[in-house]
């Protein structure tokens, strides 16, 4: 691999931006493509096919026989509240290939008991935040029902373009959630990126029920995402 491309590679890692490294199995130069670049035609399709999926592989593109090795970064899950739903929907992620971090203040339930295994925070998300920004390629999956602590980070996430936002309430609920946050500033755009009532409509009526529906929901929002634009946040 030519230096310079290995470089800019592990630039993009750092960033946690997505790279696909393309190798022409012919003996021509390598190619580094970055998640946003402006491509066309088919090598612009396979690409985004490539991205969306996260899977390498040889492929022939327009009589172009290509390996594509795809390097995205490691699709997280942050989840506010320390709830039942949270304690399912944490261990399914986990199966699902998912790094999972969970968030809530109250140290009654963010206790080390209820999540083994579990990267858990017992503390403000807006001061977690912080020190751990949310990026692209995060979900923010917020469940405590008290605006005091879901409001902030739902913020965040549409501000830093978070692949997924997900809120747990009703409808009533979160007609009263929009409204705050318009006053706060956020677009009528920003606001229509939350998906709530939270998870895929399958009329989940237990906690690991809507834990399935959720995380389904998030896979969706993951392979489904654009592409077209550049992601990642520098830290």
């Amino acid at each position: 691999m030519d230096r310079q491309i290995l470089v800019r590679l592990n630039e993009m890692r750092r960033k946690r931006q997505a790279a696909i490294l393309v190798t022409d199995l012919s003996g021509g130069p390598d190619r580094l493509i970055v998640e946003g670049d402006a491509l066309e035609g088919a090598l612009a399709d396979t690409a985004s096919a490539a991205f969306r999926s996260g899977k390498s592989a040889a492929l022939d593109v327009d009589g172009q026989s290509l390996f594509f090795n795809v390097h995205l970064p490691p699709p997280r899950i942050v989840i506010i509240g320390a709830v039942h739903i949270s304690q399912i929907l944490a261990r399914m992620a986990a199966l699902a290939g998912f790094d999972v971090t969970i968030i809530d203040p109250r140290t009654a339930f963010a206790t080390p008991e209820r999540f083994e295994g579990i990267d858990l925070i017992a503390d403000w998300p807006v001061d977690v935040l912080k020190e751990r920004p949310l990026d692209s390629y995060m979900a923010l999956v917020a469940v405590t029902h008290d605006p005091k602590i879901d409001d902030e980070p739902i913020i965040q996430a549409l501000k830093t373009g978070c692949f997924y936002v997900g809120a747990l309430g009703s409808r009533k609920t979160h007609a009263g959630r929009l409204e705050r946050l318009r006053r706060e500033g956020l677009s009528e755009a920003e606001l229509a990126r939350i998906h709530a009532p939270i998870g895929l409509p399958i009329g989940a009526a237990s906690p690991a029920e809507i834990a399935v529906a959720i995380l389904a929901e998030i896979i969706g929002s993951l392979r489904g995402r654009d592409v077209s634009s550049p992601k990642g946040v520098a830290p």
